[in-house]
């Protein structure tokens, strides 16, 4: 689980006009006053190659995982060889030697795991020369995979994972684990790996492409899951690329919405959900959308906001539009919801490829007032790349994750800190 975030709230800004049938949310609850600094810290390690997908603090120490192979202390003296994963010291940025597992793919997601061990999730088949097919459980002391964890994926991808204590929920295109039949979404013990046969849940009828669940949530309270994907029903229900289950026995929810329903410009991508992020309090969460290169009515590439609740037809609180790029990763604290992607403005409803009415520029890394959804005047930027996939808050700051080097200015390869005011 997320170590307890209590980045520091905001001041509320500007009164939003909405949509026609959106409403605002009653302001959320603050911790103290402003978001993150706009400065970087200096003493994070770079990834010099390749992208980081997903952040992980336990303790003082801090995993990274994704598609690279080498990685440099802060002062670039010094060069180590890591594949996909590794691990420095929160605060000084002291890149850890004895954690350096060799993972042979991509690793998508990270999970604490008990007893000083973390969860890797991805596009893998062997872990340290052991075959290990997209789920391991290895030790943070040493990098070695723990033999008690025998989960394996069948046929398929790790795409995201979230954990509740001892229960892991696994998302991504796969028939099975560990030889348990399981389409797209499975509950594993945290420690050993089994599969629980009591949570089932069935996706069906894909829009486009595989079926698959491309992204999950958990609440805070750990009782439900929100799940996107391409998947068009669950279990037997109409839900549209994203569906809310109660983890207590798997079904789904009474919780719906059609905002997804539209068509987007999809380009190569078989479906345009990304990331999302329940708030502290678990009373509301965020989604991120993507999409092609032209631009659609609807709620691609965007940050849209639900309240939690077993209500059918819900509709957005909020939503900020890019006005045409692609938003890959939402993280909400008590101040802010940041997003990340390669957007160039938020607030662009009116937009399309350009600054439209109202738009403020946002160059890669933004956010957004919870209770109003208009962009915050927070903007260090970034140079945008592919974008931010990875973004992961802690109570000393915000850690960020990328494919590119800048960040608020200055040389921060791949990943960077912005600490909490």
């Amino acid at each position: 689980m997320k170590p307890t975030r209590t980045l520091a709230a905001l001041t509320m800004g500007a009164l939003l006009v909405l949509p026609a049938g959106v409403t605002a949310a009653p302001p959320t609850a603050a911790a103290s006053s402003g978001v993150v600094s706009e400065r970087a810290v200096s003493w994070t390690p770079h990834v010099l190659d390749g992208s980081v997908k997903d952040i992980l603090r336990v303790g003082d120490t801090v995993v990274v995982a994704g598609d690279f192979h080498r990685v440099a202390d802060a002062d670039q003296g010094r060069t180590h060889t890591r594949r996909n994963v590794f691990a420095f010291e929160h605060g000084t940025g002291e890149i850890l030697r004895g954690f350096a597992p060799d993972v042979s793919g991509p690793v998508h997601s990270l999970v604490e795991g008990p007893g000083g061990t973390v969860v890797i999730g991805g596009h893998f088949s062997a872990v340290n020369g052991s075959a290990s097919r997209g789920l391991a459980r290895l030790s943070l002391a040493d990098g070695r995979a723990r033999p008690e964890f025998d989960a394996t994926i069948d046929n398929g991808v790790t795409y995201r994972m979230a954990g509740d204590g001892d229960d892991l929920y696994v998302g991504g295109s796969f028939s099975g684990v560990g030889g348990e039949a399981r389409h797209g979404i499975a509950r594993i013990d945290t420690a050993t790996g089994e599969v629980d046969t009591g949570f089932a849940p069935r996706i069906e009828e894909q829009r486009r492409g595989e079926l698959r669940v491309h992204e999950l949530a958990l609440s805070p309270a750990g009782d439900r899951l929100v799940i996107n994907g391409t998947f068009t029903r669950v279990d037997g229900h109409d839900r549209y690329q994203i569906a809310m289950l109660d983890t207590a026995d798997g079904s789904v929810t009474p919780w719906s919405t059609s905002a997804f329903e539209p068509d987007c410009d999809y380009s190569r991508m078989q479906t345009y959900m990304r990331r999302m992020d329940f708030s502290p309090d678990g009373s509301y969460f965020a989604v991120v959308t993507a999409g092609g290169p032209t631009v659609k009515p609807g709620l691609c590439k965007s940050v849209t906001r639900f309240e939690n609740t077993d209500r059918a037809g819900a509709r957005p609180t909020w939503s900020n539009l890019t006005g045409g790029d692609s938003l890959y990763s939402v993280e909400v604290t008590d101040s802010a919801v940041y997003v990340g992607g390669h957007q160039r403005w938020m607030d662009n409803e009116s937009g399309a490829l350009n600054a439209g009415p109202g738009s403020v520029e946002r160059e890669g890394i933004a956010a957004v007032d919870p209770r109003t959804g208009r962009a915050l005047p927070w903007n260090p930027g970034r140079a945008r790349g592919h974008g931010v996939e990875a973004l992961y808050a802690t109570d000393g700051g915000l850690y960020v994750g990328s494919d590119t080097e800048r960040l608020a200015g200055a040389y921060h390869g791949r990943l960077g800190m912005f600490p909490t005011t």
